[in-house]
């Protein structure tokens, strides 16, 4: 029996994988690679602690800081290790969270000189409107797009390389060109970096674009997190790249701003952004 090693982005497409029928191990990759401190390419230990304390506070403690390095240097030995599988696969949607995560681990894999690498990248499934990503197909969906895998080229890896540089360095002038790349090797890319563009601060309102949606829902009258995340989802263009915890943390630093745009009620100022489910009803949300 070959090995096969699957590398796919969120944890419940990650479940449906395992549950699909798919021969071979699937891990789940997690850190948010478009944004934060961080090296191009294979992260040191310094890089490693860096990115720690920054996701650290972008969940507002809720993960803990030694969980999150701990979850750092896994995915890495996880990534060092894959040349004792027979086979590599990456599964990663069109989405800006995703993409940034593709580019990088190809980056990673371009330095060690790993070959044999497959991708799987769905835009669009039958029947799914919007389509987001492989999280909303179900197993027997996911054994389905198994067969749409492609070799991963040389143009592709080099192109990562180009795309992780630009995402760890923050390269304002290289986004604009990515964003604008017509016949990209990667070519979902260009529509990824095009979103990040939109979440610098507008000159007029000082925010990004997730934010300023936040800022509508409440000003059209949603009062509950439900309410605010349905009304958010249903104003951006998909593929979706944000969760539930990237959009609590927009809403509290609409609170936290001075003047405060946004109110929170309930029994915390601000919303948790961790181990959430079931204690969200209890908050509201109103503009201030």
């Amino acid at each position: 029996m070959k090995r096969i090693l699957h590398i796919i982005g969120g944890d419940h497409a990650g479940a449906s994988l395992e549950k699909s029928g798919v021969p071979g191990e699937v891990f789940v990759w997690h850190d948010i690679l478009y944004d934060g401190p961080r090296e191009p390419g294979w992260p040191n230990e310094a890089t490693h602690a860096a990115r720690a304390r920054f996701l650290d506070e972008a969940t507002a403690g809720g993960m803990g800081l030694v969980t999150i390095l701990d979850t750092l240097r896994a995915q890495y030995r996880k990534l060092a290790a894959v040349g004792e599988y027979d086979r590599l696969c990456l599964w990663f949607d069109a989405c800006l969270f995703d993409q940034a995560m593709l580019a990088h681990i190809l980056a990673c894999l371009k330095l060690r000189e790993v070959e044999g690498t497959e991708l799987v990248c769905v835009a669009a499934f039958p029947g799914i409107v919007p389509y987001h990503g492989l999280g909303q197909l179900s197993p027997e969906q996911l054994a389905t797009v198994y067969d749409r895998r492609c070799p991963v080229t040389g143009d592709q890896f080099a192109f990562a390389g180009e795309v992780d540089r630009a995402f760890a360095t923050q390269d304002q002038a290289a986004f604009v060109a990515l964003s604008r790349r017509t016949a990209a090797p990667l070519p979902w890319v260009p529509a990824a970096v095009a979103r990040w563009l939109e979440e610098r601060p507008d000159p007029a309102t000082g925010l990004g674009r997730l934010e300023q949606l936040a800022l509508d829902a409440l000003r059209a009258g949603c009062t509950t997190p439900a309410e605010i995340f349905a009304h958010v989802a249903a104003h951006d263009v998909p593929p979706r790249y944000w969760g539930d915890i990237t959009l609590w943390a927009k809403i509290n630093g609409l609170a936290a701003r001075t003047p405060p745009l946004a109110r929170i009620t309930g029994p915390a100022p601000l919303l948790p952004q961790w181990d959430c489910q079931g204690r969200m009803e209890a908050f509201g949300v109103v503009a201030a």
